[in-house]
């Protein structure tokens, strides 16, 4: 049986590299995609994918019924927090990795070392439901899983099964295989995910931007 692709009204938080690479194939797939960002215009002045709407961060989580954070892990809780109104009963899929900066620019060590951000951000919006996945590859392979040589794997992590349900859905949007998702269980399993975070600064040193992501082998 072939399931009817729903289009959503979907919020990206952040226009670097990630909320770029997401926005442009959820649009492409047929959703429509408002990006949230401090400096709309010269976000839009820069855009050349699929059509997308620019708007700040509070008109892109208003207008969405599911939004993406693709802001640095770091600032993330503050951010979210700061929006808590606007999010309300609504899904927040966390793609972030909380560290500190390396004396190289890179990512560090972890923030949270024995929490999760997916965890903090679910405590700071007790009325949405949050879904933690896509934070253990390089962006690119978010939206072009099978980029790689070997099948990557999406992990899912949230107290919310009907949400997890739609984010997998919209995992299938982005070029993910049902059995390339492993559903670790509630927001607490993000912790393991999240501490992937540790291995990419040695892997970016040693092979650059070049795409990569974890695979479960199994």
């Amino acid at each position: 049986m072939i399931m009817e692709r729903v289009s959503e009204n979907i919020g990206i938080l952040g226009s670097g590299r990630v909320g770029r690479a997401l926005a442009g194939k959820l649009a492409s797939a047929g959703h429509a995609v408002t990006v949230g960002t401090r400096d709309p215009a010269r976000a839009a002045a820069s855009w050349s994918g699929a059509r997308v709407a620019f708007g700040d961060p509070a008109e892109a989580a208003r207008r969405a019924a599911i939004v993406v954070n693709a802001t640095p892990g770091d600032t993330s809780v503050e951010r979210l927090g700061a929006l808590r109104d606007a999010l309300k009963g609504k899904i927040v899929i966390d793609v972030s990795n909380a560290t500190l900066r390396a004396e190289d620019g890179l990512p560090g060590s972890l923030l949270y070392p024995n929490d999760s951000v997916a965890e903090r951000l679910q405590a700071a919006l007790p009325e949405t439901a949050v879904v933690k996945t896509l934070n253990t590859m390089l962006f690119t392979v978010m939206a072009d899983p099978t980029s790689l040589g070997v099948r990557p794997t999406a992990f899912l992590s949230g107290n919310d099964e009907s949400a997890k349900a739609v984010v997998a859905r919209l995992l299938g949007d982005l070029g993910w295989p049902a059995d390339w998702i492993e559903d670790l269980g509630d927001i607490a399993t993000a912790r393991g995910p999240e501490a992937a975070a540790s291995l990419v600064p040695s892997v970016l040193r040693r092979r650059g931007l070049a795409p990569f992501a974890i695979a479960l082998a199994r």
